[in-house]
This record gives C-alpha cells, structure tokens and sequence, in this order.
C-alpha cells in the first residue's frame, strides 16, 4: 500500500518513545527573529498546572472527563487551540477520554464503543439516507486500512514533509532562512526532535509527503463516518457532518506526534468530534450561540428531563435551577437562549409554493381592505384641498399633521406665517366651514 512512499529506501521504524514538549514561550525566547503568532489569552501558569491536576485527578476517579469539565477550569480552553491540544494530550498520557455527550451513562458506553471499533467492519450502507451518501460511503469503502506499522511510516514521512513546508513558509516571511528552534516553535516539536526531523526530511520529497499525509486521512475516513453519526438530527446534514469531521481529521494529521506511542485512531477522534461539535455551534442555528453556552444548554435540558421523570410533571426554572446550583436569573436567561429561530421565509407544504409568513397575522399592520380604503381616502382629502387657496390648505394640513402626522398649535401656526394665533384660528374655521359644504363633505361622508 505504501510502496511509493518506500520507493527511494527502506526506512527503519524509530519505536515510539514518549517524548516531552518544550512550551512555545521558553523557545521562543531565544529566537533572534520571533515569528508572529495569533494573539491568544494569557494562560497563568501555576493556575494552569493547579487546573491540570484536578482534571486529571477527576478524569481517573470517574474514567473519562465530558468537555464541560475542561470548561469549567479552562474557559477560554476553545479560543486557545494550542492550551487545548496540550491539555488533551496530557490526558492521553494518563489514559483519559474526553467526551462532549449530554450524560454520563452515554459517556461511558460511548468509553466502550471507541474501545471496541474496529474499522474494518464498520456498516457502512446501513449509514446512509441518499446517493450521495451511498457514493461516497463505497468509495471510502475501497482504502485499506492501516497497520500501526504503515501509521508510523506515514506520520514519520507526513512529518518531513511539515518541517520542509514549514522551512519554506518561514523564509518566505523572514527574508532569510529560519533556525531550528524556530522551526521548532512552529512545528511544536523539542529543539532535540527537530534536529531528527531535520534529517529525516532529507529522505523525503514534496509529493511522497503529500501522499504519506493523503494516505493517513483516506484510510480513517470510515473512522469519521462512525463518530458523525451519533451527531445526526442535531440541525446539520449527515454530509454536512462528515465534512466538518473530515476537517478535524486533517487537523489530527497535521497535529499527529507518532513518538508517544499512540494509536492515530485514538488521537483523531478528538479532533474529528471537536470539530464537529464546534460546527454544530456554529452553523445548525440562524444565531450563533459559543460552544460553552451549548454546554451549558445541554446540561440544563438534561437536568429538566431527569427532574420531569422524578416529578413526573415538566419541572419550573426555579426547580432546574436549583438542581443546577444558579440563580433563577441565569436559567430564565439559558432557556430564552435555547430558544430556536425559524425564518419567515420557510416553505410550507408539499409543493413548498407558500412561506411561513403568510399565514401569521400582522397585528400592528393594516389589512388589504384597510389599506386600500386609507389610500382612497387620502386621495379625496386631497381633491376637497385642491378646492381651498394656498394659505388654508396649508393652515390645514399643519394644524391636523396631514402630511407628516404632527399637529401643529395654533401658535406654532402662527410663528410660521407670521401672524396671530387668533388670525391662524379665524383662517381654519373659515377652512372647514368650506370643506362642509355639501360640494365638497359628500366626498368624505363615507368615511366616517
């Protein structure tokens, strides 16, 4: 399966050995040139550390941790990709799953499930609702999967191919060629393990990298497939699904570090999942809600559920509240959050020729018979207007706001021809004692 990769030299297989990362901040320091990177929130370090030990601690008394766990002691945890991925591979090293499902039964079949895949014999046309899907699914159906050997020989060859991309990138930005730490600092590698890198990358050309990386994501497509499943109904398409886990999974390769021994799978699947739950965030609602409030969501529907089978009745805000240990305040302010947005524009029926907006009556707007009837009206008061000289049309229209709804006092009237108040009131009686003559009241009589 990877003969092309082979094809310059046999390559021998380092054993993996757990290896330490140096923190980017320490290397960084000694760069002449420091690269820039995206401003991230200031992590305190004996905070951090303090946090890590609890999560870990709780992780091993309970077998696995949820991702509403890591949130609560790091809450900045999904805006800081790189405190993310240190934290999560801290809880590989200690043989802890991470989870982001609403309760902890499912967490812990969920524990077993991931155990008990086997790839392979993943069911693969039961999955599927359309052509697309069947198409797509046979034809990840046709790559082999890999052996723990190809995956090193991959992650090693992948890993060349990163460092000579990176060397590339690197000088491209500085206008000179890049030192090893530097390298390092971007790869996130030790200084010790870039110089490996360095070597190994000699062995190596563009394209066998391409297919190394090309090959890593091709055979755990069907890993993908499995976990986008459990995410079905939850406001985007199965494809949809398996596109944000396929991105996830290419994070993975590229994050992927074949020396502390483990199984890509393994590592993956917190990427794929991580993925997909922050796309779900994202775009299965019309207004984005951040991915700790979705947590927050879900533990507070599970808790109404456990609390309306206890009481056998939907339980108040003041109830789940209580459980949940906030104020009412909050829950009161989680619950309208929940709260799904349909648009107007939604087809309705099987034909789908009608929009939700035409059978919801407008109370403040005017109905088509009264809109026509105001249009008519305004019509004749400006035929009865004509039938006045200029000064009391325009007396008229101030003093009763016909053309821009304010009414005018007499006063005020005045101050704008320049008259009295008195002269402005003797001008409108004359005005409307006009308009009712029978020649003219005829044409508004209907109207009243």
């Amino acid at each position: 399966m990877i003969k092309n990769i082979k094809a310059k030299k046999e390559t021998k297989v380092v054993k993996p050995t757990k290896i330490t990362k140096t923190p980017k901040k320490d290397v960084a320091k000694e760069k002449a040139n420091p690269v820039k990177e995206q401003p991230v929130k200031p992590v305190d370090k004996e905070k951090k550390e303090v946090n890590t030990t609890k999560l870990i601690s709780k992780g091993k008394k309970q077998g696995y941790l949820t991702l509403n766990d890591i949130l609560d002691l790091f809450p900045d945890a999904e805006e800081n990709i790189d405190l993310l991925d240190s934290l999560y591979e801290k809880l590989l090293e200690a043989s802890i799953d991470v989870f982001d499902v609403e309760s902890e039964k499912d967490a812990a079949k969920l524990t077993q499930q991931i155990e008990e895949i086997d790839l392979s014999k993943i069911s693969l046309d039961k999955t599927v609702s359309s052509d697309p899907v069947r198409m797509y699914l046979r034809e990840i159906g046709k790559v082999d999967l890999l052996t723990a050997k190809q995956e090193i020989e991959l992650a090693q060859c992948a890993e060349a191919f990163k460092f000579r991309r990176t060397d590339k990138r690197l000088a491209k930005e500085l206008g000179r060629k890049p030192t090893l730490p530097e390298i390092a600092v971007e790869m996130g590698l030790d200084k010790k393990v870039i110089k490996a890198v360095e070597k190994t990358s000699k062995d190596w050309n563009d394209k066998q990298g391409e297919a190394a990386e090309r090959m890593l994501i091709q055979a755990n497509l069907r890993l993908v497939v499995s976990i986008a499943k459990k995410y079905m109904g939850r406001g985007l398409t199965f494809l949809d699904l398996i596109q944000e886990g396929n991105i996830g999974l290419m994070r993975a390769v590229e994050k992927f570090d074949w020396r502390r021994g483990f199984k890509f799978s393994t590592y993956a699947t917190w990427w794929i999942r991580q993925a997909i739950t922050r796309a779900l965030a994202d775009q299965s609602r019309t207004i984005r809600i951040p991915v700790h409030m979705v947590e927050t969501i879900n533990k507070y529907k599970r808790i109404e559920r456990e609390l309306e089978q206890k009481y056998e009745r939907p339980p108040t805000a003041e109830e789940v509240s209580k459980e949940m240990g906030i104020e009412i305040e909050k829950a009161q302010e989680i619950l309208k959050i929940s709260q799904d947005t349909t648009s107007l524009e939604t087809p309705v029926g099987k034909e789908e020729d009608t929009r939700l907006k035409e059978f919801i009556p407008d109370e403040v707007g005017l109905s088509p018979f009264e809109s026509a009837s105001q249009e008519l009206l305004k019509g004749h008061i400006n035929e009865v207007l004509d039938t006045l000289n200029p000064r009391e049309r325009k007396v008229l229209e101030l003093r009763f706001g016909l053309k821009d709804g304010r009414s005018r006092t007499l006063e005020e009237v005045g101050r704008d021809f320049g008259v009295t108040r008195e002269r402005i009131r003797q001008i409108e009686a004359k005005a409307l004692r006009k308009l009712r003559h029978p020649s003219r009241s005829k044409k508004l009589k209907d109207y009243l």
